[in-house]
Parts: C-alpha cells; sequence; structure tokens
C-alpha cells in the first residue's frame, strides 16, 4: 500500500506517533518475574537428578559429544567454552569458564568431573585464562553422560531449534550429594555440603531394595557430609537436622597436631582446611589477631604447603604459652574454625524445592530406574530389529539360488523386493537387507555366525523382557551398576564426624582460658584408655566398667577395638602392625563422660594426632606400660605369635620395636595374657587355631617370635583375639567372608557369630579347623574377631551394623550383611 504523501499540517502514517500506556507496576513486576524464572530455571539452581546446572550440563554433553575423553588427548579449554558457548550456552564464555573450572577443581568438588591440565586456580587464586589450560573429560564425568545414545533421557531444542541437548543427564553418579552445589537465585539460593560417593551410594542401594526406608536407617549409611579437604565436623545435630528438613547448619574445624618445630619450641602444624578456606587467608587472618592482640602466644605463622607433602601450615609457639590453648584460640578467632549453612534446594520436576536426606536420594534413584528401563526398552527395540533381519539373511541363504533367480528375473529393484517378500514371505525391512546382501555373506562360515546371533539375539531379548516386565528385576540391575561405580570410583572418607568438641580441642588439649599447668590439675585416677574401631582414641572419666548396654544399642559411635585400664596421668603404648610400641600420654586422650553407660566414642581423637606413625603403619590394640602388667602376646599375618614382657621398657626412647618382622610381615592384633589364657588365631582360608598361652614362652624384644598357625601357601592371619581363663563360655567369634578381590569398605559380605566352646582346641603351629563355609563369590575371610561377647559390628563411620544371632554350628555359611563392616569389638 502506498504511503500517504505528507502535507503542510499531517506527518505520512509511518511517521505518526504511537503511544501506549502501561502500567509501571504491572510491567515491572512481568519483567522481574520473568527475570527471575530465568535465573531460577536456567542458571542458579540444578537439577535433583543430575545435580548439575544447565551450564555444567551443556558443558559435559559438549565435552562427550567432543569425544574429549579420559583416554583422550587435552584440548585447549578456549575451545571448549567456544563450542558450548556457540552451541548450546550463548551468555558469554566468561560464565562458561568459571563453571568449567570449577568442574575441575579436586578442593571444591569430591568427585571431579573435568581433568584440569594448568592452572586452574587454588582457594586463594583464580585460574589462568582459557587459553593457557587444557582439558578433557574426567572417568567421572563418563559415567555421568554413558547411555546418551540409548534414548534414555530426553532431548530438547538449544537456543536457536538448530541442535538438541539433554535436558537431563542419566547420571550414574549422585552427583547432587556426592558433590554438593551452591547457588544464588532470585529470591532463594542453594547450598549442598558434598559427601562420601561409597556411603551415599550403599544409602541408595538400601533404598532401592527397601523403598519404605526411613530416614534413620539411610543415615545410619551416611552420617554426615565428607569435604574434598578432610578436616573436622564439630557436632552432628545441624548434620541431622538438615537430613531431616533440608536445612541445617554445622562446624567444620581444620586438622591441626602440636609438634616440637624446634628443638626447643613447640608449634601448631595444619595439615587440612575448613571447606572453602585457603592457606593464605588464614595466615593474614593470625597477622591481624596477633597485632590487634586477640592472639597470644605466637611468635611466626608460616606456610609450607609443596607438592611433596600438601598443606602445611606451621604456627610457632612462645615459649611458657600452652601450644593448646593457642590452638583453641586461633579456632575462636581464625577460620580455622568455620561454619557451614546447609540449604537443600534443587529443581524437581521443573518446580525448586527444599530436600532432606531422603528425598534427594528417591529423586536419583527414581531417575536411574527410569534411565535403566528407558534403556532396556532401547535395547530390546534394537535387538528385535536385528533379529528380525537376521531371521530374514537366514531364509535367503537356505534358498540363495532361487533368491537369485528371483532377482535376476526382475525389471527393477522395487519389483525384486515385491517378489522377494511374496515368495519368501518376508517384509520390506528384510527384503531391502537381502537386495543389499554383500557375496561374502554367502559363505557356510556366515551362515554359522548369523545362527549363533541370532541365539545371542534371542537369550538377549528374553533377558530384556525379564527386566522389563519384573519391577524387582528391574530394581536389583539399578542396585548392581550402582555398586560398580562405588567400586570404580569411590574413594575413603577424608572428613572425621565428631558429635561435640566435649570440652577439648581435636588435639586431646583442654578449652581455652585454661592455663599450661592444666594436666597438673588433673588428679592421678583410674581411668580406660579406649581405641575404637575407626582409629580415635579417647579415656574414660572413671574407671567404670567399659560396656554397651543392649538398650543403648542404637545411637552410639563405634566399637571399641581395645581398653587398657590405667590412670590419668599414666602412660600407655600403642602396639603398631610394623611391630613398634609408641609412648602415649594418658593426658593427651580427650576425656569422655559416660552416657547410659557407655562412652560415646565420636569425641575421640584420631590415632594420628597422637601417634607418629610410619607411612602404612595402623595402631593394632593399646598395652599397660605398668611394670606388673602382664605379658603381651602379638601375632603376625604371617602367623608367628610371641609374648613379651610388657615391663620391658626403656626409659628413654618414645618408641621401640617389640617383635623382629620378616620383610613383607606385620602385626594384626596383641593383647595383654596370662599363662591361663586361650591365644586365638584365625587365618583368611577360614582356619581358626586357639592354644594355651603357656605353649608361648615369653621372649625379649628383639627376638622374633615362634610358629603360631600353619598357614596354606597365599593364606594370611587376618584376626588375633585372647579368651580369658573362666571365660571361655562368654567369648564368640565373629567371621566376615568375602571376595579378597574387591575394594574395601564396598562389599557387605556374610558374617557369622558362633560360641567360641565349640572349636576344638590344638597345639600350636598347626592348621586349626574351618570355621566358616565360604558361599558362592565368596573366597576369603576379610574380616574376624575373636574375644568376649556380645559382639558389635561398625562401619567406616562409626556407624551400628546388625549382626546375625549366634549360631551354635561351627563349620556353617555366613549371613548377608546388610553394608560393608569396618569393625568389630
Amino acid at each position: 500500500m502506498a504511503r500517504r504523501p505528507a502535507t503542510p499540517d499531517l506527518p505520512p502514517d509511518d511517521l505518526v506517533e504511537r503511544i501506549v500506556d502501561i502500567d509501571v507496576a504491572t510491567e515491572m513486576e512481568g519483567s522481574f518475574l520473568e527475570y527471575a524464572y530465568s535465573v531460577i530455571y536456567s542458571r542458579a539452581l540444578p537439577d535433583a537428578r543430575d545435580g548439575l546446572k544447565p551450564v555444567q550440563r551443556r558443558i559435559l554433553f559438549q565435552m562427550s559429544d567432543m569425544g574429549l575423553r579420559p583416554d583422550r588427548p587435552y584440548v585447549k579449554s578456549a575451545r571448549v567454552v567456544g563450542d558450548v558457548m556457540g552451541k548450546l550456552h550463548p551468555h558469554g564464555d566468561t560464565a562458561i569458564y568459571d563453571a568449567m573450572v570449577r568442574l575441575a577443581q579436586p578442593f571444591s568438588l569430591r568427585l571431579p568431573l573435568i581433568d584440569g591440565h594448568g592452572n586452574f586456580g587454588s582457594l586463594d587464586d583464580g585460574p589462568a585464562a582459557p587459553r593457557y589450560t587444557e582439558a578433557r573429560m574426567a572417568p567421572a564425568a563418563m559415567a555421568m553422560t554413558t547411555g546418551l545414545d540409548e534414548d534414555v533421557v530426553d532431548f530438547v531444542p538449544n537456543y536457536d531449534n538448530k541442535l538438541t541437548q539433554p535436558d537431563v543427564l542419566p547420571a550414574a553418579i549422585p552427583n547432587l550429594l556426592v558433590n554438593g552445589a551452591a547457588g544464588i537465585a532470585v529470591g532463594m539460593a542453594t547450598n549442598m555440603a558434598p559427601h562420601n560417593l561409597v556411603e551415599v551410594i550403599a544409602a541408595a542401594r538400601h533404598l532401592v531394595q527397601n523403598p519404605g526406608a526411613t530416614l534413620e536407617e539411610l543415615m545410619r549409611f551416611v552420617p554426615g557430609p565428607d569435604l574434598p579437604g578432610g578436616g573436622k565436623i564439630v557436632g552432628l545435630d545441624g548434620v541431622r537436622d538438615a537430613y531431616r528438613t533440608g536445612r541445617g547448619a554445622f562446624r567444620t574445624r581444620a586438622t591441626a597436631r602440636i609438634e616440637n618445630v624446634t628443638p626447643k619450641r613447640k608449634g601448631i602444624v595444619i595439615t587440612e582446611l575448613p571447606y572453602g578456606v585457603g592457606p593464605e587467608k588464614v595466615i593474614e587472618k593470625i597477622k591481624e589477631g596477633v597485632q590487634s592482640k586477640k592472639l597470644s602466644g605466637i611468635s611466626d605463622a608460616m606456610d609450607l604447603t609443596d607438592r611433596q607433602h600438601g598443606l602445611r601450615l606451621v604456627v610457632e609457639v612462645k615459649t611458657g604459652f600452652n601450644p593448646d590453648a593457642v590452638l583453641e584460640q586461633l579456632y575462636r578467632y581464625t577460620p580455622l574454625e568455620d561454619s557451614f549453612s546447609i540449604n537443600n534446594v534443587a529443581l524437581v520436576e521443573g518446580q525448586p524445592r527444599t530436600l532432606g536426606l531422603r528425598e534427594l536420594l528417591v529423586v536419583w534413584v527414581d531417575h536411574r530406574l527410569v534411565v535403566v528401563r528407558r534403556r532396556s526398552e532401547h535395547r530390546l527395540a534394537k535387538r528385535l530389529e536385528r533379529l528380525h533381519l537376521v531371521e530374514g539373511l537366514l531364509v535367503a541363504i537356505v534358498d540363495i539360488d532361487e533368491v537369485i533367480q528371483v532377482i535376476r528375473a526382475s525389471d527393477d529393484a522395487e519389483t525384486a523386493r515385491a517378489r522377494l517378500r511374496s515368495v519368501f514371505d518376508l517384509s520390506e525391512a528384510q527384503a531391502e537387507y537381502i537386495l543389499e546382501l554383500r557375496l561374502r555373506r554367502l559363505t557356510k562360515f556366515s551362515r554359522i555366525e548369523l545362527e549363533r546371533e541370532q541365539e545371542q539375539l534371542t537369550t538377549e531379548i528374553a533377558e530384556l523382557r525379564e527386566i522389563l516386565g519384573d519391577d524387582a528385576r528391574l530394581r536389583s540391575l539399578v542396585a548392581d551398576e550402582m555398586a560398580e561405580v562405588a567400586a570404580t570410583y569411590g574413594t575413603p572418607r577424608r572428613t572425621i564426624l565428631l558429635d561435640s568438641a566435649g570440652g577439648a580441642s581435636v588435639t586431646g588439649a583442654p578449652a581455652a582460658g585454661r592455663s599450661a599447668a592444666t594436666p597438673l590439675e588433673i588428679a592421678d585416677t583410674p581411668t580406660w584408655a579406649l581405641l575404637s574401631g575407626t582409629a580415635l582414641l579417647a579415656r574414660t572419666a572413671s574407671d567404670e566398667p567399659v560396656h554397651r548396654s543392649p538398650d543403648a544399642r542404637r545411637g552410639k559411635h563405634d566399637v571399641l577395638g581395645g581398653t587398657v585400664l590405667t590412670t590419668a596421668r599414666a602412660e600407655i603404648g600403642a602396639v603398631t602392625s610394623h611391630g613398634r610400641v609408641v609412648r602415649v600420654s594418658v593426658l593427651d586422650l580427650p576425656a569422655l563422660p559416660p552416657t547410659d553407660g557407655t562412652p560415646s566414642l565420636s569425641g575421640g581423637v584420631p590415632v594420628s594426632e597422637v601417634v607418629a606413625l610410619e607411612p602404612h603403619e595402623r595402631v593394632v590394640a593399646l598395652a599397660s606400660l605398668a611394670a606388673d602388667a602382664p605379658t603381651l602376646a602379638l601375632a603376625t599375618a604371617q602367623g608367628v605369635i610371641k609374648r613379651v614382657i610388657a615391663g620391658d621398657v626403656p626409659g628413654n626412647r618414645d618408641a621401640w620395636e617389640v617383635i623382629a618382622l620378616k620383610p613383607g610381615d606385620e602385626v594384626v592384633g596383641a593383647a595383654a595374657v596370662t599363662d591361663e589364657d586361650e591365644l586365638v588365631l584365625v587365618s583368611s582360608d577360614t582356619s581358626l587355631l586357639h592354644f594355651g598361652a603357656s605353649a608361648v614362652r615369653p621372649q625379649g624384644r628383639a627376638a622374633g617370635g615362634m610358629a603360631g598357625i600353619k598357614l596354606a601357601a597365599g593364606q594370611r592371619v587376618v584376626a588375633f583375639g585372647a579368651v580369658p581363663a573362666g571365660r571361655a563360655a562368654e567369648a564368640v567369634v565373629v567371621t566376615v567372608a568375602g571376595s579378597s578381590t574387591a575394594l574395601p569398605g564396598t562389599q557387605s559380605g556374610s558374617a557369622k557369630v558362633s560360641p567360641f566352646e565349640v572349636y576344638p582346641g590344638k597345639g600350636r603351629a598347626t592348621g586349626g579347623v574351618r570355621a566358616h563355609r565360604l558361599l558362592k563369590g565368596e573366597d576369603a575371610l576379610i574380616l574376624a574377631w575373636v574375644g568376649v561377647g556380645p559382639a558389635w559390628a561398625s562401619g567406616s563411620a562409626g556407624q551400628p551394623i546388625d549382626l546375625p544371632p549366634v549360631d551354635q554350628r561351627r563349620d556353617m555359611s555366613g549371613v548377608p550383611l546388610p553394608a560393608p563392616v569396618h569393625a568389630v569389638g
């Protein structure tokens, strides 16, 4: 339409001013809501299924599409950023690179998803530019993306509708719980703590097999967060609140110990920091505290961190000051003690929700059930399609001469296809496939191959239909895949969980504000020194017998792995696997007030902070150093037994050898015994041997012991114990069987508890009797314990694990355990 010409009074139509009246409040409200929705759904909050924000998901998907697998060379980070920005995420290269860097930082994620090469930053400094760094997928990222080509998730268009991207990743790893998340949206935020993969998988498997599992049952597998940098979590009430409601808080503490930094001066050595705290920030706060007079007794603070020793901050203490009191001041005024607020907000079915532990596990388990079901449906369709073609090929090979005649007599491909379908009763797909058949497929061997493939396809189709038709079979498959993921990518727990500070620091020192003469103010009263199954040391507040009543079974932390009756100002010995005894002051152990007659070991101090251990050395027992103490019996993995006089203690040494070990041997257990006690050894091939302690004469510290049990080739002693005289009727034998090749802490195994009296005694240096019948898939005993009952078991984090009831039969198989057992006591 022609434009109306302008006149002196009226402008043209396209120049006429058009004004639309809009209410400012309505426009602001609508624009703000659109912005808020965009931030919540497209940027700040992770999806509860794969635990990823959109930019993180697009990075992993694009790297998978580029083939940047762990076995391929690194590529420049700038190339990855460019492809992600151009194809999937047009929001700027800085945001993409920042998200990519976080996915590669081992101090930010418990299980990094990107393998970064170059300077990817630290807790105190940012990363290098993307043109200087390189990256590829980490092994764990493969588990997040595996199955994308099997229609396991929905794909949605990208920003310009030219490409597609996954709405969510298959996520064989519970990424949201394992790596946590942090993000600030509009009107809401999320802050989730990292956890241990093995523990989360164990809880998820329990939920798969028991959909009605309660939160309390799941918390037995997931006792608390597991932070990338280790450290300690002090106080678990906030963690339990977060697991129930999705909101809570906990305190994290650095790992520190008192050492002699110079021959005449002590210092505080810090080897692990709270989550997200860098060493430069700690040093800066210490200097500020000294200048402002908040901190006293500090002469210097140094950062001696290097590649060989890892994190190492050394705070020198002035002469005349109590290092323990200085450490408590550091906890109070510096980031060596920090708080972490949990706010578990994630997207569930497109809606932001605050989730507890059970809800988070349910969402991920349901997602994995959907993924495995869709994958099975896809594979079933593919195999049915292939079987259909194979059956057609077999028909053609049987009557190949007639097939050739039909094709040669046809004028064109369409006629040949129609005649093949008519003569041999084939489908259109089969006829088309036969027309494309190559002459090399007409051999006898090809026919044999096709028949073998037909048989294999038939078997696989039956298995897939069984999975899709039986919910229990589907859940079993999902649980097995979860166990495989835990075995492949799982790592031991790094963070120590403490119920409370207990009035003492993590080094067992008294609280801040007490004088340097505090140990002199403690009365030399009788007390029990305790060693827990998770290598915590503590002492009781009195000499009341240490026991656990049946009514106090739940909620108690850990089991007793060793006890010694001593006094508060005495010294005891820590017997190690290297055949040494290390002197330990009882005052260095935190005092635990009893609870219902049972001390809670969660307030103990880790062995490594009290005992100076060599690499790969561990404490196996506690021993009295009193001159009138009974002899100390030791047993080694190679079947050697020895008794040594406990009073034979060098007066001027902090550690000494009590047995001369052969190369490759180690001490597996120790106990104080008299001549009337029974010594018991249990081997990995299920043999149990016991004999009187009088059969082993006491020797000097330099001796190598004598033959205790006769071992078969390739076998070792897994447990040693002593049954006091007159208490054989109360003693029990606990054996746990499993696979010797499985990753420690990932297999539950089977356990048996039987009375000690059903095992006949034999002479020293014999083979003993069988104590456990192995089930299918088991080839060895992985754990055993002998002692006065009742016996208790705990997991790697100290959580209680149910043992089967006492079985009066000696040579029987075990009962499957609900979770891996770390210790029995």
